[in-house]
């Protein structure tokens, strides 16, 4: 279904609502097949160590495919560029379920996941406008996070279950998310007719990254949101090898229903976000973030599974007041300067360099021996410490 033209700036337009449907199902393909994929390597006894590996060629993809996503996602109706995506994320996970290499077909999702991510995002500012901007992020944060919530227990469970049974199903759902981006209106291209020289492309990408972080607003916008989802994929390793030292559980699932703990909350703190805050008032996030590091390092210390299980909720109410008006932010600023497509191909290199050194360092703590106790108490710590000091810097400026 196809449409020209102007979309409705309602955020519950058509358009929006296959939108959200597709991202819901992406993203829900995502978390299972990460639990499930992780299920295959315990199952085939790789070490502890690549289990952040795995993670860490999937950020791989974002960095290195960086500087030609962004043109892509500007250059096409992004909602086709969407569904190309999840077919190629359809394809790493067909690999995976045929038994071939995981890294092979999870680096291939993650190639998916890196084209995905700039089309989702820049077509909320093609579908509506100002502060419904914030609403709208609010609205894809909330199916995200509810499609985390769903495929990280659905992949754990499961891959208990039977292991192939999960990869089949992640494939399925992968499926549908393309007969979702079918629905999306073809909007029209936000900036077409550029070169498709790779070198004229990385030069674009580059001054696109120059724009954004010379520019004050986008600069704290790109800082926060890097600590923040850094952080976040470390803690999900983090739980997974956490929650048997803490609490004597070596299931696949119960890992997954903490990270749903997580994620439950985040659509709370969408919500609120959503409410609160506005383009003028993003600062009001600041608290959130610092506080996001403190009961990380609190929670990382719990050896019952109830209180973890609150902590956790509350990590996610915190992380999604936090995020959601920093993409806001950048996503308003850059469809100005430099295009909403690019702008996100700039976050995501951030969040995604972010992620990679901090699974860097969590892999070499792990490896070298560390505590897990001990290694969640410090990233939760330093993260608070980090957070801290990039508000107090916004309040200098």
């Amino acid at each position: 279904m196809t449409e020209s033209g102007s979309a409705s700036t309602s955020i519950w337009s058509r358009g929006m609502m296959a939108v959200i449907a597709a991202q819901f199902l992406s993203a829900f393909g995502d978390n299972a097949l990460l639990f499930a994929t992780l299920a295959v390597l315990k199952a085939f006894h790789y070490p502890e160590w690549s289990q952040p590996v795995l993670q860490m060629v999937f950020v791989g993809a974002y960095i290195v495919f960086a500087p030609f996503v962004g043109q892509v996602a500007d250059s096409f109706a992004k909602g086709r560029v969407m569904m190309v995506a999840n077919a190629l994320k359809l394809l790493g996970a067909g690999m995976i379920c045929f038994g071939m290499n995981p890294f092979v077909g999870y680096t291939l999702v993650g190639i998916g996941a890196a084209a995905y991510s700039p089309a989702k995002y820049g077509i909320l500012g093609e579908l509506t406008t100002g502060d419904r901007l914030v609403k709208a992020n609010g609205l894809m944060e909330a199916s995200t996070i509810a499609a985390i919530l769903l495929g990280s227990v659905a992949g754990g469970v499961l891959a208990d279950w039977h292991l192939t049974a999960a990869l089949v199903v992640c494939a399925v759902v992968y499926a549908g998310a393309v007969v979702a981006n079918l629905m999306i209106p073809r909007l029209p291209a936000a900036r077409p007719g550029h070169s498709w020289r790779p070198r004229e492309m990385a030069r674009g990408f580059a001054n696109a990254c120059v724009t954004l972080w010379r520019d004050g607003e986008t600069r704290f916008s790109l800082l926060g949101t890097s600590l923040f989802w850094g952080a976040g994929v470390t803690l999900r390793f983090l739980l997974v090898l956490w929650v048997p030292v803490a609490l004597g559980i070596t299931d696949n699932a119960t890992p997954t229903y903490l990270n749903a703990m997580v994620a439950v909350g985040i659509v709370v703190g969408a919500g609120a976000a959503a409410r609160l805050v506005t383009l003028e008032t993003v600062a009001r996030c600041m608290p959130a973030g610092v506080l996001i590091g403190v009961v990380v390092a609190a929670f990382a210390l719990q050896h019952q599974l109830l209180p973890a299980y609150g902590l956790l909720v509350l990590i996610g109410i915190l992380g999604g007041f936090f995020v959601v008006p920093l993409n806001a932010l950048l996503q308003e600023r850059g469809k100005r300067s430099v295009g909403a497509g690019n702008a996100i191909a700039v976050q995501n290199l951030g969040e995604n360099a972010a992620m990679l050194l901090m699974l860097g360092l969590y892999s070499l703590a792990v490896k070298a021996g560390a505590p897990v106790v001990a290694i969640g108490v410090g990233f939760g710590t330093l993260f608070a410490l980090a957070i801290a000091g990039l508000w107090i810097w916004k309040r200098l400026r």
